[in-house]
């Protein structure tokens, strides 16, 4: 069975149970057929634009977003992470920083949603679902400082129904004037003391946010990412997400991770493509060389069953189960390293040209590898919660 059909296999699986479908609208059946028209099409023919000329691809998203392809993970729309993966999947296998946008967006949606809050899971979730109006993450700094390796850059006092929020969060993507996205931050007294953290839906156009470029990246440059710098910023109650946050990060983490294979896996498959394109003129000279395509499509595809068997049950809090899902997406970003470079291998000086995919899907994945979690990261976290299960 190849990963396309075992992805197909779980989202009719995965349409027949979960949580009840919107009334008002549903994911359409061919949705993924939407998305391999749009990716084929007008994506493709934008990948070198959005890569090297910062093109930020908007219009695109939103066509994306019309097919329900950003929708369906929710669980208003049935909870369906399989369906939500592969249009990631189909889409970073030809744009990379599309893929990434899909998830950014996706996630933005289930803060909103996982959230109770009226505010954010009424016309506004129905509006972000469909990609009318678009959201990112700021989840970058709280993840890591939550697991020990940075410090909160958002810091912030009660005022009154709400708080006033100051610091600056240096990469954020997915974002622009009049988009939104979910970010923390640390509450504290008059003495500095936090005494706790809160999460929250931050409008990028209100007072006191200015948006700053970012240095030139590598790749992924037109995924629209600034630095967010917000200074006396408030934040009134029908904006919150979660307060206290630690119990709703650790409700949302393992979705949160799962999402993200997606992006590992739309590189791998891409980069499997742009071997078997060269496969006739440079078969006999590349079957010397090691990862071959059909060992990568068995890894990805074995892969992609893991990920699919975990995407039934995104919100599981179970140790084990945490420990699985960061375990395949260390994977994913492995994958997606080794086949990107025995693309490039495999083209030989065609692939090297800057306008080739096998040279851009070399620094696509390095971003799959250190966007957060990172891969030292995610291994960080396994080790930690391996020794938590060991007996006293």
């Amino acid at each position: 069975m190849t990963t396309g059909d075992m992805i197909l296999t779980e989202v009719q699986s995965a349409s027949r149970g979960g949580p009840a479908a919107s009334a008002a609208r549903q994911v359409p059946p061919d949705c993924l057929d939407q998305v391999r028209k749009i990716a084929s099409g007008e994506l493709a023919n934008n990948a070198e634009r959005i890569d090297r000329e910062a093109f930020y691809p908007r219009e695109i998203l939103q066509q994306l977003g019309e097919t329900g392809a950003m929708a369906t993970h929710l669980d208003r729309h049935g909870r369906n992470f399989a369906q939500a993966i592969e249009a990631m999947t189909i889409c970073g296998s030809v744009c990379g920083s599309t893929g990434f946008m899909m998830w950014c967006h996706d996630v933005c949606g289930l803060y909103m949603e996982q959230s109770g809050n009226p505010a954010l899971t009424g016309l506004a979730l129905d509006k972000h679902a469909w990609a009318r109006t678009l959201g990112g993450t700021g989840m970058s700094n709280p993840m890591k400082t939550f697991a020990g390796i940075e410090t909160f850059l958002l810091r912030a006092r009660r005022e009154g129904r709400g708080y006033r929020i100051s610091g600056t969060l240096p990469w954020v993507s997915h974002i622009g004037p009049n988009h939104y996205l979910g970010a923390v931050c640390a509450v504290q007294d008059d003495s500095g003391n936090t005494s706790h953290e809160v999460m929250f839906l931050l409008d990028c156009s209100a007072p006191g946010v200015t948006l700053k470029h970012c240095p030139m990246f590598s790749a992924m440059e037109g995924t629209s990412t600034w630095a967010v710098a917000l200074k006396d910023y408030w934040l009134d109650e029908d904006r919150i997400i979660a307060d206290p946050v630690r119990p709703f990060i650790g409700r949302i983490r393992a979705s949160f991770i799962l999402l993200q294979t997606g992006m590992g896996l739309g590189v791998t498959r891409g980069s499997i493509q742009s071997m078997l394109d060269v496969e006739g003129p440079l078969g006999k000279v590349n079957q010397y060389l090691d990862d071959r395509p059909d060992d990568l499509q068995a890894e990805l595809d074995q892969l992609t069953g893991r990920i699919l068997q975990l995407a039934q049950t995104p919100f599981e809090t179970d140790t084990d189960y945490l420990i699985d899902v960061l375990d395949v997406r260390a994977q994913a970003s492995e994958l997606a390293l080794r086949s990107a470079q025995s693309a490039l291998l495999h083209q030989g000086a065609r692939g090297y040209l800057m306008s080739a995919a096998p040279q851009r899907r070399v620094r696509e994945s390095h971003f799959v590898a250190i966007v957060t979690p990172a891969i030292k990261h995610l291994r960080k976290e396994i080790a930690r919660l391996m020794a938590e299960k060991l007996p006293a």
